[in-house]
């Protein structure tokens, strides 16, 4: 199964994959909210999933499906090696993390792999994650600056999380201390940098 917003590229891999004796393609979706849905219905071996999906990212898309269809798969495709995707992937349980612009072979040996048992990940992206340090951030102040990147304001942050408006805030502060920030702004682009968002 396939997730994949830019239809260009899901159905390039439709046709590539489809190539294959030992690979079909049972459904192909362009957004995140409509990926275990597909999943529940088509029951494949393995979830190609795009990380950047509208609706609902790769990374909480492969949440879903580890906790909703354990038996399928994951492989995340990403155009960006940013290290704290890889580790956020790693700790969902995703099977395989693959960079798009790898060899079309290497990304059916990938999913081959990953439908047999295995776990597959790009080197490049490995390496990355090995030499950059790990999230500072505890949980709740990634929650409130995740919202904040939509544009949230900390009343709506508050209502979302069920939390007062003064704690908010206090997570923000704390976020931008921890991050050597600026501003929330500037907070917010280091952590979207590192894959911690």
């Amino acid at each position: 199964m396939i997730a994949e917003d830019v239809r260009l590229l899901r159905e390039t891999l439709t046709a590539v994959l489809e190539l294959e004796d030992d690979v079909a393609v049972v459904a192909a979706v362009e957004r995140g909210d409509d990926t275990v849905a597909a999943v529940t219905r088509s029951k494949p071996d393995v979830a190609l999933l795009d990380i950047d999906l509208p609706g609902m990212d790769g990374l909480t898309v492969a949440e879903h499906l580890r906790d909703q269809v354990p038996e399928c798969r994951t492989v995340i495709l990403t155009g960006l090696t940013r290290p704290g995707h890889l580790r956020r992937a790693l700790a969902v349980g995703v099977a395989g993390f693959m960079l798009k612009h790898s060899p079309p072979q290497a990304l059916i040996d990938g999913i081959r792999k990953v439908a047999a048992g295995e776990r597959v990940i790009d080197p490049q992206i490995a390496l990355a994650a090995l030499e950059t340090p790990d999230n500072p951030l505890p949980a709740r102040e990634v929650d409130v600056l995740r919202l904040a990147a939509t544009g949230a304001g900390p009343d709506e942050i508050a209502a979302t999380l069920f939390l007062s408006v003064g704690t908010v805030r206090n997570y923000l502060s704390s976020a931008m201390t921890r991050l050597d920030a600026r501003n929330r702004v500037d907070a917010i682009r280091i952590a979207t940098e590192q894959g911690w968002l």
